[in-house]
């Protein structure tokens, strides 16, 4: 029988400001490092109110690590120091590889009601990738595959494979896979997962178990205390569950569906030097990319 990961700590976004002040959520950063690693952060930009994204994030840098950038309504209009130029549209990805350091902004419009729904997650890269050539892979909603899994769910695949079904998103040093899945209520199924590799969960819509484990367990999250004699907690939208390691998850609906981002990656467990858009292996690296962005040498590759 497959090991069934566990849930080892359950993370709720917080509000923040970021970029020229842009409002949003924040799942995990700088204070979970190296709890979720290779991953650095998630964001949860999903508004309803244009004042709150407009302002954007004008030109910054970024070395050292991966953008992803995951739209489910309204556009993100992006620009860079490569010479690329264009938007980021409904169900559209935007993988950025910064590698060496690439200078770019990125700027919400919203769709007509007003919408700017999405997600941006940042992945570390090893020591060995960090100075490597900045690129892009742009995929359209399109081009992101469905697989159909076991029991009624469903899975669009970003990065990685499932079901034999592959991400259009190739090449990623940490193995990663980006799945947005669905799973119908009063379902339960199963999903693999890669041992030894981080995972989490993120709940963007419905209410689900995400373990089976019937033992009375209690913790807390944000100052609420769960306890269930049956199973887990239920998490709800906005609800990130890390799991322990295994080889699939359990996740169980009851009244409502549930969607999710389910994302794992190999961790890298190398020292992070992290300060705002720049993320590297130690503090002179890390002084030493702003040094080069001050006197202009920030930027390794030809435009």
């Amino acid at each position: 029988m497959p090991i069934t990961r566990k849930i080892s700590k359950v993370l709720k976004d917080k509000p923040t400001l970021e970029g020229a002040g842009v409002h949003l959520n924040r799942v995990f950063g700088f204070s979970e490092v190296p709890l979720l690693d290779p991953f650095l952060l998630l964001d949860d930009f999903r508004s309803d109110t244009p004042e709150h994204y407009r302002k954007g994030f004008p030109w910054h840098p970024h070395r050292g690590i991966e953008t992803i950038t995951y739209v489910l309504e309204g556009d993100v209009e992006h620009g860079d120091s490569l010479g690329n130029q264009g938007v980021i549209g409904r169900g559209d990805v935007q993988w950025m590889t910064a590698g060496s350091g690439i200078i770019h902004q990125e700027m919400p419009q919203g769709d007509g009601q007003g919408r700017m729904y999405g997600f941006q997650l940042w992945a570390n890269l090893p020591a060995a990738h960090k100075m490597i050539d900045p690129r892009y892979q742009g995929v359209l909603a399109g081009e992101i595959p469905e697989a159909e899994l076991a029991d009624g769910a469903r899975a669009k695949v970003i990065c990685g494979q499932v079901a034999g079904v592959s991400g259009p998103v190739r090449d990623i040093v940490t193995d990663p896979r980006y799945l947005d899945v669905s799973v119908p209520a009063h379902t339960e199924t199963r999903l693999p997962t890669p041992p030894g590799h981080t995972v989490f969960a993120y709940v963007i819509a419905g209410e689900a178990y995400f373990c089976t484990e019937k033992d009375p367990f209690s913790y807390q999250v944000e100052g609420r205390n769960y306890f269930d004699m049956r199973r887990d907690p239920l998490l709800v939208n906005r609800e990130l569950a890390l799991f322990e390691d295994g080889e699939e998850i359990a996740v169980i609906t009851e009244d409502q569906p549930v969607r999710f981002l389910l994302v794992s990656g190999r961790p890298l467990s190398e020292p992070v030097a992290w300060y705002g858009p720049i993320v590297m292996n130690t503090n002179q690296e890390l002084r030493q990319a702003f040094e080069e962005y001050e006197r202009g040498t920030f930027i390794k590759h030809k435009a």
